[in-house]
């Protein structure tokens, strides 16, 4: 991602330097002095920095205004991602890195930064009543709970904005940003941040109590108002849009395996004897129901996708490896090649609609123990199959790629082929692991170059150093790819 941070002041002069200086440690800065008085954009003007952008004008028109500004500084830059903060010193730079990889955890997720420790914090009563009135009015019009509203450190994701015109110029305009990004079922995702409260003689604020409450009354009669007739029903019909989606799949899969696959594999495998010919065509079958599966999720908004570094077609047998995130998995894989064998888990060898279909087709279960199976995994390598191995064993929550076991080194080894590494960005987006409801999203299927069993001596050697260095390969590649997907979407 392009990212940026964007920063507002107005008279600040005895800390923006500071903040600006930390913060460019991290990233470019755009800084928006907003009509600033005591000197604090000419301290700004003598910070001579190539990623320090500044934007001014001289007569003060408000936080709305200076972030409205800041917004459109950062897309006449090319920026896709915002990362703001204030310049009186409350927050840490040096937070930045948690939005930077919460934002590549949840792609297109407004990142809110929740301060830690706040109601321990010795502030006003106007401070405290403000964020909690700010708080219960946003789970109003939102119908979402967000411990801290009132933060002015996220990130936000310039494509997603709201109309900019929309937005009011005051104090008040982080509220409505929160709440018209919400209607527009953008994501919103809390992260755990530091705060700094200096002692009340050395802290700046430039809340006024009656003046920007009457504002933020107002601007909540406003929302509450627009909520009754566009922001509930929109969420409403956002929400029924996806059930019925994931229930039209669930149905459509239900009926085609009970009422074609089935019967006709049923069929298929009773006529005669199972010999290797026919499993290598129900092989085939599978392959080809697996595509038309895919081809049906895509017009449901889950296109898939494949991309090779590498003339790679499957036709010398490997030990495949992928990171696992999400019962969409599997049809990814399967999607790519018939020459596959997958090690499952007992439940989908036992499954009472297609069990015996994965017990024909020799997807063998792991639980049997590596030794006992690699008999006929060499059989089945032997005519030209690959081995998919989820080294992680379990889904992963988020993105992250978990810690890698074993036993696909072993296999690499025993059966004297290369090992394969695939990875996969988007079904743990699209049904994510505890998911009920399926999103829309881009589901694309990363072919990377082999390793022999030679050049996998570069990565240790023994198995467990083997796995722990392809986790971190696979965690580096996961978020170039990542990085590469939203950009586009962007």
């Amino acid at each position: 991602m392009k990212t940026c941070a964007l920063i507002p002041t107005y008279n600040n002069v005895s800390t923006i330097r500071d903040v600006v200086s930390r913060t460019l440690a991290y990233l470019p800065v755009i800084v928006v002095a907003d009509g600033s008085s005591d000197g604090t954009l000419e301290v700004v003007q003598g910070m001579s920095d190539a990623n320090l952008t500044i934007v001014s004008y001289p007569v003060n028109r408000g936080k709305g205004y200076a972030l409205k500004q800041g917004f459109l500084k950062a897309k006449e830059l090319g920026y896709t991602h915002v990362v703001t903060l204030d310049a009186d010193g409350q927050h840490y730079p040096e937070d930045l890195p948690l939005f930077l990889e919460a934002n590549r955890r949840n792609p297109g997720a407004l990142i809110i930064g929740k301060r830690q420790g706040l109601e321990k914090m010795v502030r006003s009563k106007g401070s405290k009543f403000a964020n909690a009135f700010s708080n219960f009015w946003f789970c109003v019009q939102t119908w979402i709970p967000l411990a801290d509203t009132q933060t002015g450190y996220r990130l936000y994701p310039l494509h997603s904005l709201p109309a900019l015109s929309l937005i009011p110029s005051r104090y008040e305009a982080e509220l409505a940003l929160l709440v018209l990004s919400a209607w527009r079922g953008v994501p919103l995702v809390n992260q755990e941040v530091r705060v700094y409260y200096p002692s009340a003689e050395e802290r700046v604020s430039h809340f006024r109590p009656l003046p920007d409450f009457g504002r933020i009354s107002v601007l909540n009669v406003i929302l509450c108002t627009l909520a009754l007739v566009y922001g509930w029903p929109r969420t409403l019909l956002r929400g029924l849009f996806r059930f019925l989606k994931t229930w039209v799949i669930l149905l459509s899969y239900l009926l085609v395996m009970a009422l074609l696959v089935v019967p006709c594999v049923f069929l298929y495998l009773k006529c005669g004897k199972v010999t290797e010919k026919k499993k290598d065509k129900l092989h085939d079958m599978i392959y080809r129901i697996i595509r038309m599966a895919t081809s049906f999720l895509g017009f449901f908004g889950n296109p898939f996708s494949v991309s090779r570094r590498t003339e790679e077609d499957f036709s010398r047998p490997a030990v495949i490896i992928c990171n696992h995130q999400s019962q969409l998995d599997l049809l990814a894989m399967l999607s790519l090649t018939p020459k596959l064998v997958i090690l499952t888990a007992d439940w989908v060898q036992h499954n009472p609609l297609y069990g015996f279909i994965i017990r024909a087709a020799d997807f063998l279960p792991a639980s049997k123990g590596l030794d006992t199976i690699a008999p006929r995994l060499q059989e089945l390598v032997d005519k030209g199959y690959s081995v998919v191995v989820f080294p992680e064993s379990t889904r992963s929550t988020e993105g992250r790629i978990g810690r890698f076991h074993q036993g696909a080194f072993y296999l690499s080894e025993r059966l004297g082929i290369d090992i394969l590494p695939v990875l996969l960005y988007g079904p743990g987006k699209a049904l994510p692991k505890h998911g009920r409801i399926i999103r829309s999203w881009p589901i694309r299927t990363v072919v990377d170059p082999r390793i022999s069993r030679q050049e996998l001596l570069q990565y240790g050697d023994n198995y467990k150093a083997q796995a722990s260095s392809l986790r971190k390969y696979y965690q580096s590649r996961y978020s170039e790819i990542a990085d590469q997907i939203e950009q586009k979407r962007v």
